[in-house]
């Protein structure tokens, strides 16, 4: 079984090898049309939204994983699974361009989204794939309360325990381990129980809310930890470190979460 989904899989790497490594396989007009098209779905998505067809944009976005369906339909949901990230960052450029107070920081979202799309994404590198999955669960995060921010708190929570469940399993998968998926399933639950919780008084930093700060602080100590433990490099200063970034999150959030909820029980009290 695991020998036919990783059969299923190399239509989908083909283009990603030849773009990594120039010299490698693969016809030189082959090679261009794709860089071509990889570099113009940045520009056509911005400027879709700059002309307000929005709705166009983000279909531009899920058609350009039609790869993904080029295959047997039994392993469509694991080559879904195995793109969603991506799926996800671009989803999300589109939410972030539209929300964008200028055209200049649309721009910069679109510079983005092409140095990921030309340069993050097609890497196979274990260190990358787990930035891939932190930036993933971090543009997903922001883009959800964003853009449905007056959803239902238990949609919301839904969705964010999805993007992290998600994440964590990209991130699990990049080094092979055993307990990927329950790891990621709990990993779901904490982040839906979060949102759930801090999204009764949520609250923004710019764009950035404090259960997407909470969870992507918590996700970059964990990752961190894992990654140097799993490479015998962990040690007492990198875990003081950890700690003290989480604590620098959880105080950041706490400095304006205490004194909201003693304004919302003496309102209530009154």
């Amino acid at each position: 079984m695991r020998q036919a989904v990783a059969a299923s899989l190399k239509p989908l790497k083909a283009p990603f090898k030849a773009f990594s490594i120039p010299g490698s396989g693969g016809s030189s007009l082959a090679r261009k049309i794709h860089l071509l098209t990889v570099g113009l779905l940045p520009i056509a998505t911005l400027l879709l939204v700059r002309a307000g067809i929005t709705p166009l944009a983000v279909i531009l976005v899920l058609l350009a994983k039609w790869r993904m369906l080029a295959v047997r339909p039994r392993f469509w949901l694991t080559n879904i699974r195995a793109n969603s990230v991506d799926i996800i960052v671009g989803l999300s450029t589109v939410v972030f361009i539209i929300h964008s107070p200028s055209l200049g920081w649309q721009v910069v979202w679109t510079v983005l989204y092409g140095v990921w799309l030309m340069l993050v994404k097609p890497s196979s590198k274990i260190y990358v794939m787990g930035w891939q999955a932190l930036v993933g669960e971090a543009y997903g995060l922001i883009a959800l309360l964003i853009a449905w921010g007056s959803a239902p708190l238990f949609v919301i929570a839904l969705v964010a325990g999805l993007i992290c469940y998600l994440a964590a399993r990209h991130f699990f998968e990049a080094f092979d381990e055993v307990y990927s998926r329950p790891l990621a399933y709990l990993w779901a639950c904490f982040a839906a129980a979060t949102t759930w919780l801090l999204g009764h008084l949520l609250f923004f930093y710019g764009p950035l809310s404090q259960p997407a700060l909470l969870i992507v602080a918590f996700s970059f100590g964990g990752a961190t930890l894992y990654y140097l433990d799993h490479f015998d490099r962990s040690s007492k200063l990198a875990r003081r470190q950890v700690v003290l970034l989480i604590a620098i999150a959880v105080a950041v959030v706490l400095i304006k979460l205490v004194p909201l909820m003693f304004y919302v029980w003496s309102d209530k009290v009154i």
